[in-house]
């Protein structure tokens, strides 16, 4: 992909480090984020607020109620927050995921296959939008004949996602 005029992309090596959601309900946030999906809590302020991580980092995402206590999710039609991506690295461990939220009760809305990816959409506690995915390696992108990457989406048989955990 080209700029214009004289701007300048932005470093390669840039990554997007957290993501800090606001919940009606600390507990139940925690419930779902920890005991479904299996974050863990690095720090705990009362009843008002969580940092959450996997593999021991500060926190990959942030929960509080300072403005959200008891509030109802926002409308449909609202801007905001689509989702949030949680990247597994394998498809394995996406597998391992999905068995997590079906052993939990949680349903997904939605599995897609985009060819760079695939991904499983869901909510949270809150209405918040979950994408829990994994990354082909990039060699494997779909790509046309300039090289140019062709996503897209096709539905995910989640049949064939659980056939393959061990892998």
């Amino acid at each position: 992909m080209t700029t214009t005029g004289n701007v300048h992309p932005i470093d390669p090596g840039v990554s997007i480090g957290h993501v800090h959601l606001k919940v009606s309900n600390l507990e139940s946030a925690l419930d779902f984020y920890c005991r479904v999906l299996g974050f863990e809590i690095t720090q705990q302020i009362g009843d008002q607020a969580a940092f959450i991580s996997a593999g021991g980092y500060h926190h990959h995402i942030a929960l509080n109620t300072w403005e959200s206590l008891d509030g109802p999710p926002p409308p449909q039609n609202a801007t905001g927050l689509f989702h949030l991506a949680i990247l597994y690295p394998t498809r394995a461990a996406l597998a391992h995921a999905f068995h997590r939220l079906t052993d939990a009760g949680i349903s997904v809305d939605a599995a897609s296959d985009h060819g760079v990816s695939e991904a499983l959409y869901l909510r949270d506690p809150d209405g918040n939008g979950v994408e829990l995915c994994w990354d082909r390696p990039e060699s494997e992108w779909p790509r046309d004949e300039d090289g140019i990457l062709k996503m897209g989406t096709k539905r995910l048989s989640l049949e064939t996602l659980m056939d393959r955990m061990d892998e």
